[in-house]
């Protein structure tokens, strides 16, 4: 399978409709004029994952008052994340990615390694967009530990 490659900063961000945890649809459009934080992550209620949730909903406060929304993305559907926001006290949007065309949307979904065995997976990315809707920082690799703070920096550090 060939996979895209990752979107880079000045792309625009590939408009999206994914349902949420309440089942609601959303789209990139309901966040024009806002910066978003739009995080991809592997699966719900897994270590990494409950510690990048944990850190993003510790620190949700900050990003809302400069005016960041965040939402999370993973392959896993509405009623896992349902359970997930439900017990982490998630704040913000979790959103069904189940056909993975998001993911590959944002060059995201790719082959994976573990314990020596490859298989296609989301790769943990993040991606800073813009009021315009265009990229401005893209996150790969992440590290969960530390993770809100370094994209809550990237914010500040841009607005200077």
């Amino acid at each position: 399978m060939k996979c895209m490659a990752i979107l880079e900063v000045g792309n625009k961000a590939p408009n999206f409709e994914l349902p949420n945890q309440d089942e609601e649809n959303k789209t990139l459009e309901d966040y024009k004029g806002k910066w978003l934080v739009a995080y991809f992550y592997p699966r719900d209620d897994t270590p990494g994952c409950t510690v990048e949730a944990d850190e993003f909903s510790k620190d949700y406060k900050k990003f809302q008052k400069l005016g960041i929304d965040i939402i999370g993305i993973s392959k896993d559907d509405v009623e896992s994340h349902k359970k997930f926001c439900k017990k982490m006290s998630i704040p913000y949007i979790l959103l069904a990615d189940t056909t993975t065309k998001v993911s590959k949307l944002f060059g995201v979904w790719g082959k994976k390694k573990f314990m020596g065995k490859e298989y296609m997976g989301i790769n943990r990315s993040t991606f800073l967009i813009n009021k315009k809707g265009k990229i401005f920082k893209v996150f790969e690799k992440v590290k969960p530990k530390g993770h809100s703070k370094e994209v809550l920096d990237a914010y500040i550090n841009a607005e200077k």
